[in-house]
């Protein structure tokens, strides 16, 4: 039996915490062992203002590359991300799963329960920061590379602080309002908003200054790899930390909590519309509650929101913004060689479609409708187990083929509608930005993500009904978008790897190009039967095993 609240959240949360350093470090690994493929000669070639701007030191090495695409880049969004889920599950997480009352029972108050999840988050990360810094020490070992001038220690010092950012700010909104999709959905908006304000900002000429209101300034601009830790940046983060922290307390005292089933979910309002009240009823059929799609869909109706405001606002925001890059930087990716283009997705900045594809499509898009669609995948089955809430659910006239069918549409419809979202964005900041960009190209793309969205919202559904863990589900669709990302992105840099990089489902979503080229319907087809293989198969995983109490 676990002693306290501090011990549970720890052991809940371990194995991936550990997945996560694991993984980026072997992926680091594997990067150097790529980059000692590359003429790194191309990268000290750069002009002093772009290699600023992407981090890499005058004397380009090996190392430096392998540590800025992988701790600076995927490592922080990582790190960020399960310090997020962690901050947002802390408070919200308990009141929605039902068993805030449960902790409350014992004697602990419920700051004292905002203290203990605090604790454990703080340890979780620093134990993740400490492996990755460990791993990373290790990397250039065991590739044969030279460290020389670069410091990963204050690295990882600084990712695990910047993580810690986004957590307790998740954990604020969580404590203040006992919704853990606003919680999760704002952070990871400020995360991604704040990343993409670093990146493109400073390309323009007047508003580079709007980055410094964003965290993500405070973590990348010092460059700590090659300069080390800025101390006054790094306070800068740990303060937003500790008023996170304050916020988190004060907002959990001041409010009744709520209990799990308070929320009105869409399709009662549906039913209390005269206009849709006979539509709803159909579609309940004879049962007494909705098809299980709809109540899916219903449960999953916020964070589809969230996502969806991301997604479409900032492609807004895009469009407008190439206008202020200026032409000679224009001029300057339109000559990038090809393993530069392959950093960031194959993407030729110099022009419209490859600036929304390095932007939007490359990395936001693809954030976006994992963290959707793998989420409804593992709570399709697993979730459903974990909250008591299947045999509620199989007590119906329903097999549990149907019950995945049933959450397999869910899954679907709130992913294509994300892609549509992605779709209204783009086109209408490619209008404002009066930038020659084909609906139909944007339409493709847009297609084209919803559709690698469903592959990993697939196999955490498949995960999920063969293990009943959630939380493992969710955890080994992440790490696999992550090695998936890594095999597109960085496999082609090296000429003996290159073929390899078509096993990952993010070759059949890019990779034709689908923003100037439309619809690829050979890589939609593998899309779509990636997809269905993985929801078929969900189906005797599930059947064949013994419900967990």
């Amino acid at each position: 039996m676990l002693h306290s609240v501090f011990t549970k959240a720890v052991r809940d949360r371990l194995v991936a915490t550990l997945v996560a350093a694991v993984s980026v470090g072997a992926l680091t690994v594997f990067s150097m062992v790529v980059y000692r493929d590359v003429d790194v000669s191309l990268y000290q070639n750069l002009p002093p203002a772009l290699r600023e701007l992407m981090g890499i030191p005058d004397a380009a090495g090996v190392a430096a590359l392998a540590y800025g695409a992988m701790y600076d880049f995927i490592g922080v969004l990582v790190f960020a991300g399960l310090a997020i889920s962690m901050g947002a599950s802390a408070v919200a997480g308990e009141e929605q799963d039902g068993t805030m009352g449960l902790l409350l029972s014992n004697p602990v108050s419920r700051r004292g329960i905002v203290i203990s999840k605090s604790m454990a988050m703080v340890a979780l990360i620093g134990l993740g920061a400490l492996l990755l810094w460990a791993l990373g020490v290790l990397a250039p070992r065991w590739s044969g590379v030279s460290v020389e001038g670069l410091d990963p220690g204050a690295m990882t010092l600084a990712l695990g602080v910047n993580a810690l950012v986004y957590g307790f700010l998740a954990l604020a909104i969580g404590a203040a309002t006992g919704n853990r999709g606003a919680a999760s959905g704002v952070a990871i908006t400020v995360m991604i908003v704040g990343y993409l304000a670093e990146s493109l900002l400073p390309l323009t000429e007047n508003l580079g200054w709007v980055a410094e209101i964003f965290p993500w300034h405070y973590y990348n601009s010092s460059r700590p790899l090659i300069n080390g830790i800025d101390w006054g940046q790094l306070a800068v983060l740990i303060g937003i930390v500790v008023v996170s922290f304050v916020g988190a307390l004060v907002g959990v005292a001041a409010r009744d909590l709520k209990e799990k089933s308070v929320g009105v979910t869409l399709a009662d309002r549906l039913r209390a519309n005269r206009r849709t009240r006979k539509i709803m009823e159909r579609i309940a059929g004879g049962a007494r509650v909705s098809r299980i799609s709809v109540k899916t869909m219903s449960d999953f109706q916020g964070l589809l929101v969230v996502t969806g405001m991301v997604v479409f606002y900032l492609g807004l925001i895009v469009g407008p913004l190439y206008g202020f890059v200026p032409q000679d930087l224009v001029d300057f990716f339109a000559q990038l060689p090809d393993v530069l283009i392959a950093m960031v997705g194959g993407a030729n900045m110099a022009t419209p479609e490859g600036f929304y594809q390095a932007e939007m499509f490359s990395i936001t898009g693809p954030v976006a409708v994992i963290v959707l669609t793998a989420s409804m995948g593992a709570k399709a089955i697993a979730g459903e187990e974990e909250n008591g809430t299947m045999g509620l659910l199989l007590s119906n006239p329903v097999t549990r083929g149907h019950v995945i069918s049933e959450k397999t549409v869910a899954m679907t419809i709130h992913a294509l509608t994300l892609g549509v979202a992605m779709f209204l964005g783009c086109w209408l900041g490619a209008r404002l930005g009066r930038l020659d960009i084909s609906a139909g190209g944007l339409a493709a793309a847009s297609t084209q993500l919803a559709l690698l969205g469903l592959v990993f919202g697939g196999l955490a559904l498949a995960v999920g009904a063969a293990t009943g863990r959630p939380r493992f589900a969710s955890t080994l669709t992440a790490a696999a978008a992550v090695v998936a990302y890594f095999v597109w992105t960085f496999l082609p840099l090296s000429e003996r790897l290159e073929p390899w990089a078509v096993l990952s489902p993010f070759h059949f979503y890019l990779g034709g190009d689908p923003l100037r080229n439309g619809l690829v319907w050979d890589h939609i087809a593998v899309l779509a039967a990636m997809f269905l293989t993985l929801a078929l198969v969900s189906v005797p995983l599930f059947s064949r095993r013994d419900l967990r109490g």
